[in-house]
């Protein structure tokens, strides 16, 4: 049996992608600060805090002595909104240590067990943000870190037989991190979607089907690659 740990399934992008794999035959660890609300015999909560880099390190050997963590998908984020005279190093801090750090802390505990294994699934969720959008330095900078470390370790890990690849959805509606900055029925959120080529916001499915073809065994020579899943949002301009 394959097991996924993913980050932050406790809502949104990550309770989607943890119903699916679950669908798929996966048994999966959830990494949040608080429980899926999904119940499941395949669905083992932990509850942590991402950005204490010491409780991470502790609950990821907690999770690897008691599972076999075959696949990891790091779906966690934070914004931290602010025009570069705003910006608090405190927050690119926070927001490196959620985005980075912890993708760092858990692939370093599911190792063992994927190289044992001979093949892996690493994937990170990153954001069309990557690419630059206002008041988004913090976000930016670590979310783009994403694609660079996603393509380093694509490099050290591909005879291992693990892949490492980079989702980069937005904008995604029916998330909390979208729908509190922009309530649905607004005119801006109307706004958006008609920026957007495909005149639609994304919805957490879309972003999951793009995991799912990175999981897949027969993809296994698609590595270290971003797939933007945005609606066409990361060939032209876009503003939230």
């Amino acid at each position: 049996m394959r097991t996924a740990l993913v980050t932050g399934a406790s809502t949104g992008i990550g309770a989607n992608i943890c119903a699916a794999l679950l669908d798929d035959g996966y048994s999966v660890v959830n990494v949040s600060r608080r429980p899926a609300e999904l119940v499941h015999p395949k669905l083992h909560n932990y509850s942590v805090d991402l950005s204490d880099t010491a409780a991470t390190k502790e609950i990821a050997a907690q999770i690897t002595a008691q599972h076999r963590i075959t696949d990891l998908i790091h779906n966690a984020g934070v914004i931290r909104p602010a025009l570069l005279p705003s910006v608090e190093l405190e927050d690119l801090e926070m927001l490196t240590r959620i985005h980075l750090g912890a993708a760092i802390t858990l692939a370093q505990a599911a190792l063992p067990a994927m190289r044992e294994a001979g093949n892996g699934r690493i994937i990170l969720i990153s954001s069309r943000a990557a690419m630059g959008l206002e008041t988004r330095t913090a976000y930016s900078a670590t979310k783009s870190g994403m694609v660079g470390m996603a393509r380093t370790w694509a490099l050290e890990l591909g005879g291992d037989g693990i892949t490492v690849n980079v989702v980069a959805p937005g904008p995604i509606a029916e998330t909390e991190m979208f729908d509190g900055a922009i309530p649905e029925g607004s005119e801006k959120r109307d706004q958006i979607a008609d920026s957007i080529p495909v005149k639609r916001l994304g919805s957490p499915g879309d972003v999951t089907r793009a995991v799912q073809f990175f999981m897949a065994e027969e993809n296994s020579f698609v590595t270290g690659q971003t797939l933007f899943v945005c609606g066409g949002a990361s060939i032209g301009s876009l503003s939230l």
